[in-house]
């Protein structure tokens, strides 16, 4: 029980830092001793409530909903490749999420999109990232990266990730839910995880004025290449 509490701490620390990373943290360190979908299960309240705290201060709706509806749906329809005989592929394919979404963090991959492009763009990205999302319990990929190229300034751009992450959030907890693995049992461990990612959220936001911005996301993005690659080479041997 003290390594999930831990755990969960240190996401809300990378959450309050960096306006992302709870989920992606989380779903790494324990995928190291349980089964991606046990995790995502755990992952669901707290991801939930940190993101709605985020976003809660500007609604981004109007703008994101052409990403934000095929990323619901397609998360909802892709959780299946999380559970049953797919369980076994899940811990391979989330290292491998996390080690690409380090590398691209750490090579920083700069790409501009263009308001006319964000048309076209924006229902392929939500419908890739829920399928990232239903295999993994990830939700960053390629969200994140596409939110940040439409050129967002800061407080947006974390307004926006909270409001992506929270749809991301419910759509997966439905698509477990409706094949059995999230039920009141599971709420109820997910919802005591919350406490502990609170905890850290606030400890990240005091980290976020002390901290050289950069120094931590480089520790943060060697971490998940780390997490990625154990998870990869424990599948795969």
């Amino acid at each position: 029980m003290i390594d999930i509490v831990l755990t969960f701490i240190l996401a809300g620390i990378v959450k309050g830092t960096t306006g992302m990373g709870l989920p992606t943290v989380t779903m790494g360190v324990l995928g190291l001793f349980m089964a991606p979908a046990e995790a995502a299960a755990l992952v669901i309240v707290p991801a939930l409530i940190t993101n709605v705290w985020q976003f809660a201060s500007g609604l981004l709706m109007a703008q994101a909903w052409p990403m934000l509806l095929p990323m619901a749906l397609v998360t909802w329809a892709a959780a299946g490749l999380m559970t049953g005989s797919h369980a076994a592929n899940a811990a391979t394919a989330l290292g491998a999420v996390l080690m690409v979404y380090a590398a691209v963090g750490l090579a920083r991959v700069r790409v501009a999109v263009s308001r006319r492009l964000e048309r076209w763009l924006s229902p392929l990205v939500g419908a890739v990232t829920g399928v990232i999302t239903g295999a993994t319990g990830v939700f960053v990929i390629p969200a994140g990266p596409y939110f940040e190229a439409l050129g967002l300034e800061k407080e947006r751009l974390i307004q926006a990730l909270g409001l992506s992450f929270s749809v991301s959030t419910l759509a997966l907890a439905a698509g477990l839910a409706c094949r059995g693995a999230f039920h009141l049992t599971t709420a109820g461990a997910s919802l005591l995880c919350t406490v502990p990612a609170l905890a850290g959220v606030v400890v990240g936001q005091w980290i976020r004025d002390k901290l050289n911005a950069e120094t931590f996301r480089r520790l943060f993005f060697l971490g998940l290449l780390l997490l990625g690659a154990d998870l990869v080479a424990r599948s795969v041997f």
